[in-house]
Formats: structure tokens, C-alpha cells, sequence
């Protein structure tokens, strides 16, 4: 076959831009953990010698790491002065961890999604599963970093006023499972706006349930809020108002199976809100920029998790409505529906 010069030179443009992208996966992190960019936002301009003298690091490193993030386009430059700033956005996406625009999080997660290579390659090879707490711990924390600034802009003033009742008892007194909780952003975020409720968080993950209850004592809500270590289809506890999974229904090895959990374990009038990744439900309608995220992210974490598990459904992160709705079905709900979206999310409401 013929080659197209210019296709072939535009792919390999898109490639090294995908390269150049791998690489600034790490040296965000690396700004972030040193303290290199929040110290640009404090006292920017600076030239690498005083950055390096700002953050306690080398100057040499720090020279090169500044040339890099100006070239990617993730800080300016002023050649006449030698010096480098964040602007008012970079700013807000690089340092600002309450925005909706964070970034720091999904690099973090990702990157340590990535280390996870050699086990995924086999598992590309045998058909067997990468469990969650198979991943490199850094990646439990990404994941909250990455989706906490959403939950905090999202949750509590759109996604729970988008549920039938739901939040009249949450201000009267309610019971919430919080199913998959992981570090407990979710719940937290509910227990600071509904005093007047309790709320359990649950996650098999034994390390993350830890530092769950860590940051809920920090953020002096431990009063109204406890974690525990249990599965999705044997948690404990009924009469439940409300049970809520956020972006984990799709890594469940048998779906089906926590579904009807749900259904067990809910009061009669009781509500489950399950949040998931945003996706159609044909792959030729999610080949866009969110769904290259997610489905890079599901192969790598999503479907391994779910492949581990008894069942191994493997949902992936791009599941559909229509595939949800037959899970939540299956399980023994009745009722069902999409009650709201973002970009990134779709927010389902099933009730018996």
C-alpha cells in the first residue's frame, strides 16, 4: 500500500505529542511534590537558581525541569529576564486543589497506574486480573486528589437535588452507605453539608479505609462519619436511606451481585446513586478526549480490577447506560433513571 506522506508525518506528529505527554506526567508530580510550582505562584517570576533556592532543591535539576514544563506550555518563559511564571490558569490547574480544574490528581493517579505495566502485560497474556490493592499506593491517593475537586463542585449543590427526595432526608436525618469509598471524599463531603445524618463508608482496601479515617478526623467529622473494611456484595447493615457508589460499580467483578446487595440492604423507600465514568453506549460515540482517558485508564486499572474478582464481569469504565441499566435490573431494582450529567459523569438513581 501506497503512503501518505502527509498522514504519515501528521500521525507522527500526534505520537510525539503523545511521548512529550508521558514525560509531563512525571515532572508534574515532580512539581508538586517538591513545592515548584506553588512556589512559582507565590513569588513568581523566578530563574531557576531562585526557585531551586525557594523550594530547598538543585539548581541543575530545577533548570531543566523549568525548560521542560515552558516548553510543554505548562509555565511562560520571558526570555529578556530569564525568569518563569505561572499565569492566572496554570495557576488555578497546578496549585488550586479545591478547583474544578485541578490537574494534579489524574497525573499522579495515572502515573502510578502506569507502573503496573509488567502485571497488566501478563495479564494481557493469561486473562487474569490486577487487583486495586495490586497498584502502587500512590495511585489510591490520585484518585482521590483527581476526583475531589468534581465531587466538592458537583455533589451536594447539583447531583443529590437531582434525586427524588433524597435530600430533604439528608437535612431531616438520614442513613448513607457510601459503597467503594476509598480515601472517604465522598462521604466526608456529605457528612459536612448533612450534620444531622450518619454515614459509613465502605471499601474492601484495608489501607485506604485507614487514611479514610485519618482525614475525617482532620476534618472534624468523625462524629457522623466511621469507615470499615467490606465488599460491595456483603457490607453490613440495612434500612439504609441511601447507597452510594462513586466511579467503582464498573471495577466490581460481579455487578449484578452488588446490586442486589444494594437491594437488600436499602429501607423501602430507600435510593442508590451510582456516579460513573460519562459514556455512551456505542464505542464510536465515546473516541473523543474523555473517552480516551477513561478507556486508557480502564485498561490499565478498571478491567484488571474487575477481572480479578469472583464473576470478572468487567464492566470497564466505559460501560453505557444501557449496560448499567440491565446490571441494576438484574440485581432486583425496579425503577431507574439518568437524573443528571457533567462532562466526566453520569449520575444514576435506582429505588426497588
Amino acid at each position: 500500500m501506497a503512503l501518505d506522506e502527509a498522514k504519515l508525518n501528521a500521525f507522527v506528529e500526534k505520537a510525539l505529542a503523545d511521548i512529550g505527554g508521558a514525560l509531563a506526567a512525571g515532572l508534574v508530580v515532580l512539581g508538586d511534590k517538591l513545592g515548584l510550582y506553588k512556589a512559582l505562584a507565590a513569588h513568581g517570576p523566578l530563574s531557576s537558581v531562585e526557585l531551586a533556592e525557594r523550594t530547598g532543591t538543585a539548581e541543575r535539576y530545577v533548570r531543566e525541569w523549568l525548560a521542560a514544563q515552558a516548553a510543554a506550555g505548562y509555565i511562560e518563559y520571558d526570555a529578556a529576564t530569564g525568569r518563569y511564571r505561572l499565569n492566572p490558569e496554570q495557576t488555578e490547574a497546578l496549585t488550586n486543589e479545591d478547583s474544578p480544574a485541578c490537574v494534579l490528581g489524574g497525573f499522579q493517579g495515572m502515573l502510578a497506574a502506569l507502573r503496573a505495566e509488567p502485571k497488566v502485560a501478563e495479564g494481557f497474556r493469561s486473562g487474569r486480573g490486577v487487583g486495586w490493592h495490586e497498584h502502587d499506593a500512590a495511585l489510591f491517593e490520585g484518585t482521590r486528589r483527581f476526583f475531589h475537586p468534581g465531587y466538592a463542585a458537583n455533589l451536594v449543590p447539583k447531583w443529590l437535588p437531582a434525586l427524588d427526595g433524597v435530600v430533604a432526608k439528608l437535612e431531616t436525618g438520614a442513613r448513607v452507605a457510601d459503597v467503594g469509598c476509598g480515601h472517604g471524599a465522598s462521604t466526608m463531603l456529605m457528612a459536612r453539608a448533612f450534620p444531622r445524618s450518619q454515614f459509613v463508608g465502605f471499601d474492601y482496601h484495608a489501607p485506604s479505609i485507614e487514611r479514610a479515617r485519618e482525614l475525617a478526623g482532620a476534618a472534624g467529622v468523625s462524629d457522623r462519619v466511621r469507615f470499615e473494611v467490606a465488599a460491595a456484595k456483603t457490607y453490613p447493615g440495612t434500612g439504609y436511606d441511601l447507597v452510594t457508589f462513586f466511579d467503582c460499580l464498573h471495577d466490581m467483578g460481579d455487578p449484578v451481585g452488588a446490586a442486589a446487595h444494594v437491594r437488600t440492604s436499602l429501607a423501602a423507600d430507600g435510593t442508590w446513586m451510582i456516579v460513573e465514568p460519562f459514556a455512551h453506549d456505542r464505542v464510536e460515540d465515546n473516541l473523543n478526549p474523555v473517552g480516551r482517558i477513561f478507556y486508557g485508564a480502564s485498561t490499565f486499572v478498571c478491567t484488571p480490577a474487575s477481572l480479578s474478582q469472583e464473576v470478572g464481569l468487567a464492566l470497564g469504565a466505559q460501560a453505557g447506560e444501557t449496560r448499567l441499566r440491565d446490571v441494576v435490573m438484574q440485581g432486583g431494582f425496579r425503577r431507574f433513571r439518568r437524573a443528571t450529567e457533567t462532562p466526566f459523569n453520569i449520575i444514576l438513581e435506582a429505588r426497588p
